[in-house]
């Protein structure tokens, strides 16, 4: 498998000059780039608590984003996505496979440090048209697109949720991974179960988030505020950095846990970091081109059936996105899983909602 890899164009090349190595010492070389790398940082990536030890390695593994090529995907070759690999290399990996327009800096910072605190190797990507990763070209056609949707009918997208899993794939290839425990939540856990059936021999466990094995419809999916929402960041192009901060407010109010005040500089300031971090953000066509992968994809049933790795389906009682009722089916569809409902959980994973399942995925995880 070839790889490619590259910094994130973000984080510049960090220095040291001469003169300062005289005036230090060689032995102090470690400590000073690490003054360098948390100044250069700052308000720019969250260290998550992996300074230790000085140890510039794990932390630049974790700020940094690197590429893994895909050259085998069906439809489209020299597929770009960036990841990130919070390391120890001899801790065990645990790929988390993200949403709909979702980056790998969504992830949040109290499962990543949950992972890592419990002997576990993070490893975040970008999926296609997302983030750092390649960006394609498709304009979809919104109005064709959306009737098909509604009545039912056959509908195409320039790639597929199984192009997806080949990404995902080859970020574990690209790392040397031979069998990974896979996480995947919404669109993520879509892909995470083609992984987990046609992938079987590289997957330790599968733990499936807020997800569903069927394609979602007019009645059994978002619910008409979500499907709003969706349809205006699809249709969104050349928005204003207020326009992406009150987008995210309602999308947020409606997925997340009810009650959060997120009319807060933190999160203004979070949002805007996220939107101008990713590629070709001046349009929502990538958010789209994801959005018709679902909506063209086939179900996966029968692919659901064939799961063989131990499974933990997790899903919130109040989700707007995927309605529970998926959940229930999902534990039917594949044997021997176990299934965790959270009554005050939404679509998001908030740290009140990781404190009611985190004991249930480290006993899943080390079984």
């Amino acid at each position: 498998m070839n790889s490619i890899y590259s910094r994130d164009t973000s984080i510049e090349p960090i220095s040291l000059a001469p003169i300062e190595l005289c005036q230090k010492g060689v032995s102090s070389v470690n400590e000073i780039l690490l003054e360098k790398l948390k100044d250069r940082l700052e308000g720019k990536c969250n260290t998550r608590g992996l300074i230790k030890d000085n140890s510039i390695e794990m932390l630049s593994r974790s700020c940094a984003s690197l590429y893994a090529t895909n050259f085998k995907g069906d439809l489209h070759f020299n597929v770009k996505i960036a990841y990130r690999d919070y390391g120890p290399d001899d801790a065990e990996p645990i790929l988390l496979v993200h949403g709909l327009g979702a980056q790998l800096v969504h992830w949040p910072d109290h499962l990543i440090n949950f992972l890592i605190e419990n002997n576990y190797r993070p490893i975040t990507f970008d999926n296609r048209d997302a983030g750092l990763s390649s960006r394609f070209s498709a304009k979809p056609s919104f109005t064709l697109d959306y009737l098909k949707y509604y009545l039912r009918l056959p509908m195409s997208s320039e790639y597929t949720l199984k192009d997806m899993s080949k990404d995902a794939i080859a970020v574990l290839n690209t790392l040397d991974i031979k069998k990974a425990h896979i996480f995947g939540t919404s669109m993520g856990g879509m892909i995470a179960q083609i992984i987990c059936s046609m992938f079987a021999d590289r997957v330790k466990s599968f733990t499936l988030v807020a997800s569903t094995a069927s394609v979602p419809g007019p009645f059994n999916g978002p619910t008409r505020e979500v499907q709003d929402v969706m349809l205006q960041r699809s249709k969104m192009t050349n928005p204003t950095l207020e326009d992406v901060y009150q987008r995210e407010i309602k999308w947020v109010s409606l997925i997340g846990m009810e009650g959060r005040d997120l009319e807060t500089d933190e999160f203004r300031e979070e949002v805007i970091a996220n939107y101008n971090r990713a590629k070709d953000k001046a349009d929502g066509y990538g958010y789209a081109r994801q959005l018709l992968a679902i909506l063209a994809s086939k179900n996966r049933i029968k692919r659901v059936k064939a799961i063989k790795a131990p499974t933990l389906i997790i899903h919130g009682e109040q989700d707007p996105i995927i309605n529970v009722k998926n959940a229930y089916k999902m534990k039917k569809l594949i044997p021997q899983s176990k299934l965790k409902i959270i009554p005050n959980m939404r679509h998001l994973i908030e740290e009140e909602i990781l404190d009611q399942f985190k004991e249930d995925l480290l006993t899943h995880l080390k079984q």
